[in-house]
Order: structure tokens, then C-alpha cells, then sequence
């Protein structure tokens, strides 16, 4: 039986992965100190999706988790001890690293939001290399790192090291990077940081770069409103997809970014967590520090738009894009080709098409429309850099 531990365990991903790896019968613990949740209502919004609090999703995983020796705990691992503390514990085979500060918007509001960011994220990220050398140096790291961390190079998108040849001798460095916020800064720096630890500490560790992720539901979820994940839409913590669907049920307009040509890979959470598990059942050797790109397909943002009022029209929702001034620094239209052949060799097959989870994103969103318009304001993009 393996035993997983995940950190943020009550974020959009955590949450689901926890359900559907409890499911399938792996020891599932978390912990999480609820950042989430308070960030999304410091911007003046909320989950679309009424999701339950800290100690009932407590008890629902010990539920699930019945039988097994589970742990469960309320913490931020910038505190060290608690840390390694819950790893002795949990002793887990495999760590998936969820708990930092995912908005790269948030991260560009000012001085405030940028320290936050960079002190939760790396030194939390810093304080589980540490923790796993004392306490489980055989454990599998699966980091949550972003497809943001690459930019928008003039050049493929490698997929792990970068093959350079100078003066007749070869060379394998890793890929550079070029992000585009203080946030996707800080994953750079993460990556940096647990390269060395897998070279020198002979950690293993898998570093996803993850493209955008869209959707509300999972079937381990489904039928049960008390397991479902949060959903937001709001200009900071909203992805995409997600904010377009949201923007469509109440009636607003569809907003992408300036001329919306921005390419950028999409994959619907069912896929996400089907990757994830993939990957846990998978590791890595000792010392390797493996990198994975994971997204199911190349997206132009202006088509997703259009596509979205396509299936909410389809559903009898009045629905329309017009285009707002970009809020961004950003490249409107560029070369963008990213490689991804690690997950398909591992099996990876996409779970259902694009169009089929926004029409069941929307379903379920109309459902909750009179949570959406209550903080419709939060949706307009507010932050500029």
C-alpha cells in the first residue's frame, strides 16, 4: 500500500487527489493551513462551489481513509518543526507538493503580496528538502511546478534538459526560464533549489510543469456534494477556462486578455489528477531529478473564448466574448511549442475532450450562479504590471 502524503491538501488540486487516491485504497494524508480560502476572500471573492469546512472535510477523509493510519493536520510548513513533525508521522512513500501561493496576479500586487509569496513558497519549498533529507530521504517528491516557469521562448520547449554544442563538445543544462511574475519567480527558484538537492542529497524528486487547469469535477467526487473542490473565478485565483465559464453563466461577457493570442497549455482537472497518480506510480531513481510537462493540448485563448460561447449557446445561455485591454506584460501572439512525451509514455490518455468538460463545468456553475454574482466584481482584472 502506498502511502501519499499531500501538502495544501484543501487547495483546487489537493482536495480531489486526496479524494480519488483515497479511493482507489492509497493511505492518504495532508495538511494545510487554509491560505486558499482566506486569499480568495482578501480579493473580494469566493468558491462558486459550496465546499465544506476544514473539520468536515477532516472527517470525510478519515472516512474514506477507514482502516488505514492517516494524518491529518492544520499547519504552514514555513514552521520547520511541525513540518518534520507531521512527516515522522505520516512516513510517507511518496510527498505531493501543493502548498504555496498559486495566483501569479495576487503575486503582482504590490510589495506585500510579492514578500508573502516568495516567503511561503520557497522557504516553505526549502523547509520540505530539508525536513525529507532528516526524515524520509526515500521518499518521492511530486512538486507542483508551472509550464509558466519557460515563458514564451522563440524555440521548442524542452522537456527536462537543454541540449547545447559549443566548440564540438555537448553539453546538458537545464532549460531557461523566463517568468512572468513574481509567482512563477518563485517556482523557478524551487526548481533551482531541488535540482541541487537531488544532485547532492540523492533525493528523487518529479517537478511537473503544468499547464492551465480548467473543470470542477472528478468522478471519485461525483454524487457526493460534500466531497466536491472549490472553483473560482475571480481575477486572481480564477484560471482561464474557469473565469470565461463563470463570466458566461451570469450573463457577463467573455473577457479574454488583448487580442487573446496568447497559446498556452490546458488540461481539465480529471486529467490533472490522472497525471499526478500516474506519476506517484511511477518514481523516479535515487537522485534523479526528473522534470514533466503536463498539459493535454496547446490552447490560443481567443479560440477557448470563443469555444466557451459556442457550448454555453449550446446550452441555451446567452453568451458573448469582447475582449478587454490586457492587464499584462505579456506576448499576444508567439511561437509556442512545448514537448510533453513523458506522460504518454507512461500511459497517459486524456479523459474526454475539451468542449464535453466545459459544457459540465457550466451545468454544474449554473447551479451556483447566485454565488458567482454576488462577487462578480472580483472577476475584472484589477492588477496591472
Amino acid at each position: 500500500m502506498t502511502r501519499v502524503a499531500i501538502l495544501g491538501i484543501d487547495g483546487y488540486l489537493g482536495w480531489p487527489l486526496a479524494v480519488h487516491l483515497s479511493k482507489k485504497g492509497y493511505e492518504v494524508s495532508g495538511c494545510d493551513d487554509l491560505i486558499r480560502r482566506r486569499l480568495v476572500f482578501e480579493v473580494g471573492s469566493n468558491s462558486a462551489t459550496q465546499i465544506k469546512n476544514w473539520s468536515d472535510r477532516y472527517c470525510a477523509l478519515h472516512e474514506l481513509n477507514k482502516g488505514h493510519d492517516s494524518v491529518f493536520k492544520k499547519f504552514n510548513i514555513t514552521n520547520y518543526k511541525e513540518l518534520k513533525d507531521f512527516l515522522k508521522e505520516a512516513q510517507p512513500d511518496a510527498i505531493v507538493h501543493f502548498a504555496q501561493m498559486p495566483s501569479a496576479p495576487y503575486s503582482m500586487k504590490g510589495v506585500r503580496e510579492a514578500v508573502f509569496t516568495h516567503i511561503n513558497n520557497v522557504i516553505g519549498n526549502l523547509n520540505l528538502i530539508f525536513a525529507m533529507r532528516e526524515v524520509c530521504p526515500e521518499a518521492h517528491l511530486v512538486k507542483l511546478g508551472s509550464m509558466g516557469e519557460y515563458g514564451t521562448p522563440n524555440i521548442d520547449i524542452s522537456e527536462g534538459n537543454f541540449e547545447v554544442e559549443y566548440n564540438g563538445r555537448k553539453d546538458s543544462l537545464p532549460y531557461p526560464k523566463q517568468p512572468g511574475s513574481f509567482y512563477h519567480c518563485t517556482k523557478v527558484h524551487d526548481s533551482v533549489n531541488l535540482q541541487m538537492a537531488c544532485r547532492f542529497w540523492g533525493l528523487k524528486a518529479t517537478d511537473i510543469m503544468q499547464g492551465v487547469v480548467f473543470g470542477v469535477s472528478i468522478p471519485a467526487m461525483e454524487g457526493d456534494a460534500g466531497l466536491m473542490t472549490r472553483f473560482d473565478f475571480d481575477e486572481c485565483f480564477g484560471t482561464a477556462i474557469n473565469r470565461f465559464c463563470a463570466q458566461a453563466v451570469i450573463g457577463e461577457p467573455i473577457t479574454p486578455y488583448g487580442r487573446g493570442g496568447q497559446n498556452r497549455g490546458f488540461l481539465p482537472l480529471q486529467d490533472s489528477i490522472n497525471c499526478i497518480n500516474l506519476i506517484i506510480d511511477h518514481p523516479p531513481e535515487k537522485g534523479e531529478y526528473r522534470v514533466i510537462n503536463q498539459f493535454e493540448d496547446v490552447y490560443n485563448l481567443f479560440a477557448l473564448a470563443l469555444m466557451v460561447e459556442k457550448v454555453a449557446k449550446g446550452l441555451g445561455i446567452s453568451a458573448r466574448v469582447v475582449p478587454v485591454d490586457n492587464p499584462r506584460i505579456e506576448q499576444e501572439g508567439h511561437y509556442y511549442n512545448p514537448v510533453h512525451k513523458k506522460l504518454l509514455e507512461l500511459g497517459y490518455s486524456p479523459a474526454s475532450n475539451i468542449e464535453f468538460e466545459v459544457s459540465k463545468t457550466m451545468r454544474i456553475l449554473e447551479e451556483c450562479k447566485e454565488r458567482i454574482l454576488r462577487c462578480k466584481k472580483a472577476i475584472a482584472p484589477k492588477t496591472q504590471w
